[in-house]
């Protein structure tokens, strides 16, 4: 028996590949492919290394549900005492359904529109994470119209390089999100002045898969300075919300332990004299990115026919059930569910049926495989089906959570009705 890279709950048993007690093999035959498969176990293990380093602290964790927003997987961090950090109305909606405590949630995004406002107002969630002056100025209007008040945090911008894609950057200057360093204080004045709204603490969030934590600690200095400028005029402040965007480990990345990257941080904030406030962090991907695997059907060989071609080992998943390959050019681990003897192992490019010279799921792959096989691409349980699309008229897959030998179907697969059940003919003539 091995452990694979990422996670402890995914071993090879003999020839086959096992997650969480389950053969993946079997559950794709079953189940149909694509298919993402989730550990319920290796989800709260990841949830584990936050809480025990905040044990005995005042303290929230807010999963950041953007990573895998699955109704089963947002029921199992509610059951663990987790809020939710949303960005959109929708995933409000999907924190009541799946039982979440909208009292626990936050709600940051550079776009609230005055509608999504309103309902969040309604549900009663913790707080605004607001990023911009104007956005303060809706949100007042907002709350004053409903005779309530709107707590708020703003979002600051510590310019700060967190070192990752500049796509899934956010702390930096030229950055969408959050408020300038050096305009907070004024904003802060703002805020604090404007009717129907509660100052209640500062927010960061620098940018994901981070691998070290020297940049959390730069931006937590720069929050903290600002913490005693926003108090010094006379605002008080009782939460500091470090953010998520702690990384994972996809091929041979090494991220900091979650206890001992917390540890660190709260240790300089009792350094700074802020140990008394609240402490909340929004984790995503460093709790669910390891435990979801996508599963696929090779379908199709079509080696090279000649020097500088290729080989492409063609699966039924694709770039609309797993776009970070192709968004990112991200690294995914690929191994065989069976490994194969009767088979030379040759490098292949794994690639979907998708209309797209960007459908790929991994490049240069060393693989032995034969139509029929399955494959599993690891760690793709953050950012994977949240992303998924309908292009070329696709369904999006079906998704299972297995728990020590159990697997429960959480989300059905599309049928081909499902895609324009909402959609209308024109009238006749």
């Amino acid at each position: 028996m091995t452990t694979l890279p990422g996670s402890p709950w995914l071993e090879r048993r003999g020839a086959g590949l096992w997650f969480d007690g389950c053969e993946l093999g079997a559950l794709a035959r079953e189940f149909g492919t694509p298919l993402y498969v989730y550990s319920r176990r290796a989800m709260l293990a990841a949830l584990a290394g936050y809480q025990r380093a905040l044990a005995g602290r005042e303290h929230l964790i807010c999963y950041a549900m953007k990573a895998n927003s699955s109704l089963a997987v947002l029921q199992t961090f509610a059951r663990a005492g987790c809020g939710f950090d949303i960005v959109s109305v929708g995933e409000l909606e999907r924190v009541i359904a799946a039982g979440g405590d909208p009292g626990k949630t936050v709600f940051s995004g550079v776009g609230k529109t005055p509608a999504a406002m309103r309902r969040a107002l309604q549900a009663g969630v913790r707080c605004f994470n607001v990023e911009s002056e104007r956005e303060l100025e809706v949100l007042s209007g907002v709350a004053q119209s409903l005779g309530v008040t709107a707590p708020v945090s703003l979002r600051v911008n510590p310019d700060v390089d967190a070192g990752t894609h500049p796509y899934i950057s956010t702390g930096l200057r030229g950055n969408k999100f959050g408020i300038a360093h050096e305009r907070a204080v004024g904003v802060y004045r703002r805020a604090a002045a404007l009717p129907g709204l509660r100052v209640e603490g500062i927010d960061c969030h620098i940018g994901s898969q981070i691998t070290q934590v020297e940049p959390y600690l730069d931006a937590l200095d720069r929050v903290l300075d600002l913490v005693e400028a926003v108090e010094a005029a006379g605002i008080p402040l009782h939460h500091v919300d470090l953010g998520g965007g702690l990384g994972i480990t996809y091929t041979d990345e090494t991220p900091p332990a979650t206890e001992g990257f917390v540890t660190r941080l709260l240790q300089r904030i009792d350094e700074r004299g802020h140990g008394h406030r609240t402490v909340m962090f929004e984790p995503g991907r460093s709790l669910v990115g390891n435990a979801g695997v996508l599963l696929a059907e090779v379908l199709y060989l079509k080696p090279s026919t000649g020097e500088g071609g290729r080989n492409f080992c063609i699966v039924d998943a694709a770039m609309n059930d797993l776009v970070r390959p192709a968004m990112y050019e991200a690294w995914m681990r690929i191994e065989p569910c069976h490994l194969r003897a009767d088979t030379p192992t040759q490098d292949w490019d794994v690639v979907g049926p998708v209309c797209e010279s960007g459908d790929w799921l991994g490049r240069d792959r060393a693989l032995a495989v034969q139509p029929g096989d399955m494959l599993a691409v690891l760690s793709a349980g953050a950012y994977g089906m949240t992303m998924a699309s309908n292009y070329n008229s696709r369904g999006r897959a079906a998704e299972l959570m297995v728990d020590d030998g159990r697997a429960s179907l959480i989300r059905e697969r599309e049928d081909a009705r499902s895609l324009f059940a909402l959609e209308r003919l024109l009238p006749a003539g």
